[in-house]
């Protein structure tokens, strides 16, 4: 137990410690290194509890180890929808905190996206352009933003050079 003005040192969380929230960073890092190439990944740092019988205080945090917001809810960690939510939810408000900026946007209304329940999948979704009268929509699934910057061209003819 510690005293409510003590200040721990966070500790990396070591891999395979929580697995679900592993999984989930991961699908997070992918929409990071595509939208913001420029940052390192994310990665989940440990305070410890407040109280004995209370579990650690797990954030997910930038790579120089700053984080905004709460912890993840402990309860989350063993459910894969859950945890996923919980960290996005973590990973959005530590990004658009620490860097003073929307996180993701939006590449064709330059707008924050959320997200969403969409099809039972957890999904990017934007409000779309309300000057233009475009419509919301869904963008991706959360840690499918890379598949956007490359779509498919089944229809394009191979170059041969002679």
């Amino acid at each position: 137990m510690r005293a409510h003005f003590d200040h721990p040192e966070p500790r990396r969380v070591s891999p395979g410690e929580y697995p679900e929230w592993d999984r989930a960073l991961a699908l997070l890092n992918r929409d990071l290194a595509v939208t913001l190439p420029e940052q390192e990944p994310l990665q989940l740092l440990a305070l410890p509890p407040y109280g004995a019988d209370e579990p650690e205080n797990v954030y997910v945090a930038l790579a120089n180890g700053e984080w905004h917001g709460d912890y993840l809810y402990p309860d989350s960690a063993n459910d894969p929808a859950s945890a996923l939510a919980v960290v996005v939810d973590a990973a959005q408000e530590t990004v658009t905190e620490c860097l003073w900026q929307a996180w993701p946007l939006c590449a064709e209304h330059g707008l924050g996206m959320h997200p969403r329940d969409a099809d039972g999948q957890l999904s990017w979704w934007c409000a779309g352009e309300r000057l233009r009268r475009d419509s919301a929509h869904v963008r991706a699934a959360v840690g499918a933003l890379d598949i956007l910057g490359r779509p498919p061209r089944p229809n394009r003819e191979s170059r041969t050079t002679s």
